[in-house]
């Protein structure tokens, strides 16, 4: 006779505490807790190699956490549900929900098919705030801009909803699965492993402990220091926000604790901007891949693959710019003024598409989020809701004499500029052979010309986004 159960479906959800899924499902039944890795996607919805290593070893930490009891699985999440509930007899399917057009599709697929044989399809929303969809201006449609959508949106539709109590779930032990989590290990690079054991602890338990670390340290002085790369006022939540190890009502609750008003909202208003981003992605699906405003389809793009690979490997010469790329590849992260400046420089100055440099973030980032991570690229590109004017070109070298001031941050991830003083740090090339040598230190040799002109570049994509007005 088969064992009655209801299944709890990890998503990017893999906590405990907080969650609505795995809440309702204990309440109801024994649970068997699963994860799936589905393969089955389009090969730019799969997790990329910084994010596949993050998400191996939070996998590993639910599971010690469920003493073992998470059952992972390898497969097109249809198929593995159709041997669920045949080994099994399941009354229901709990999940929270994904805003992910590919999950999205996904979903009804396995909600037709348990509904076909009896079974309950229960989705929550335990990722967002607010329930995304129900986000509409008056006359019924989407939202294209953050403010109102934030303040005449989200603020007066109501409060988010409180966390839940801390509960101990109802977890179903199995020994007639075998759980393929160390068949998963198989796809990790171990280059992005070694690089999360140096940089960042994973995990529910960890994701909590850095909530603490920023507000005792970073919440203090957030509006404006969280525009230096060397401060410490960013919270450093977002990969744990991503893979659900802890979730925005957990941190918004928490946050409110905190009586410094000016910086508590502004950092507010950035959770806000993490639903605007997948209230975009939830209205618009192709936004990952095509321009939110159709006149960006005209604009006339170029592509170099060595200068491409420049920027990638941050070897452009210009200091900031590989700066930002190298913490990238460094560390899985980047911080959020340095992602504004690489995207300004590759999109403006080199003229290469948003596309490519998306793509290579969502490679190389730990917090790889499909929703943020196109409307970042659109945002800087112009090309998105509520977006950076095309012209809105930012200036290198201005932005690290105003950010990075005394070098630290460029210094810390470019160590050939670490023996020349402030003031030649942030622009060598302008600095005359005698001076440099002064310092054992030659341009073309200890560090690399430019790859581009500044003030070319920056009147070429001007003229280039005239050029596109003119075809549109």
């Amino acid at each position: 006779m088969k064992e009655k159960i209801v299944i709890n479906w990890f998503r990017n959800d893999l906590r405990i505490q907080d969650n609505l899924s795995l809440y309702y499902a204990s309440k109801l039944s024994k649970t068997l807790c699963v994860y799936i890795y589905d393969d089955s996607y389009e090969p730019q919805f799969l997790p990329g190699s910084a994010s596949k290593a993050w998400l191996f070893r939070s996998l590993n930490e639910l599971n010690e956490t469920l003493d073992n009891n998470l059952k992972v699985f390898i497969g097109d999440a249809v198929n593995v549900f159709k041997k669920l509930t045949t080994k099994f007899e399941v009354s229901d399917v709990f999940c929270n929900k994904s805003y992910e057009p590919q999950q999205i599709e996904k979903d009804s697929q396995i909600k037709d098919y348990l509904s076909e044989i009896g079974i309950n399809f229960n989705s929550s929303n335990s990722s967002l705030l607010w329930d995304t969809e129900k986000i509409l201006k008056d006359d019924g449609t989407p939202y294209r801009v953050f403010t109102p959508f934030y303040k005449k949106g989200c603020l007066v539709y109501g409060d988010p909803r409180p966390p839940l109590p801390d509960f101990t779930p109802n977890v179903f032990q199995s020994e007639l699965l075998i759980s393929e989590l160390n068949v998963l290990s198989e796809l990790i690079d171990d280059d992005w492993d070694k690089k999360i054991k140096k940089n960042w602890h994973v995990g529910e338990s960890a994701a909590l402990n850095q909530l603490d670390i920023f507000l005792q340290n970073g919440i203090y002085n957030y509006k404006d220091g969280r525009n230096f790369p060397d401060n410490l006022n960013v919270s450093r939540l977002s990969p744990h926000l991503h893979f659900g190890e802890i979730s925005p009502n957990q941190i918004w609750y928490a946050i409110n604790e905190n009586n410094n008003e000016r910086n508590v909202s502004h950092f507010k208003s950035e959770l806000g901007w993490r639903e605007f981003s997948n209230n975009l992605l939830y209205f618009n699906p192709n936004f990952p891949t095509k321009n939110f405003q159709q006149k960006f389809d005209n604009f006339p793009w170029e592509f170099d693959t060595e200068i491409f690979n420049s920027w990638k490997n941050g070897t452009t010469g210009i200091p900031i710019v590989d700066a930002g790329m190298r913490e990238l590849s460094e560390t899985g992260y980047m911080h959020n003024r340095l992602r504004m400046i690489v995207g300004s420089f590759l999109v403006k100055n080199l003229l290469i598409h948003w596309s490519y440099g998306a793509e290579w973030f969502w490679e190389c980032l730990f917090d790889a989020d499909l929703a943020n991570n196109s409307a970042g690229w659109q945002w800087i590109a112009g090309s998105g809701a509520d977006a950076a004017p095309y012209f809105r070109i930012f200036n290198p070298i201005l932005q690290s004499q105003k950010f990075d001031p005394d070098g630290k941050y460029i210094k810390r991830f470019v160590p050939e500029l670490s023996k020349l003083p402030v003031e030649f740090l942030f622009s060598p090339w302008d600095v005359k052979d005698s001076e440099l040598l002064k310092y054992d230190f030659k341009m073309g040799e200890d560090y690399p010309f430019p790859i581009i002109d500044l003030k070319f570049s920056r009147q070429r994509a001007l003229d280039s986004f005239q050029k596109m007005g003119e075809k549109s």
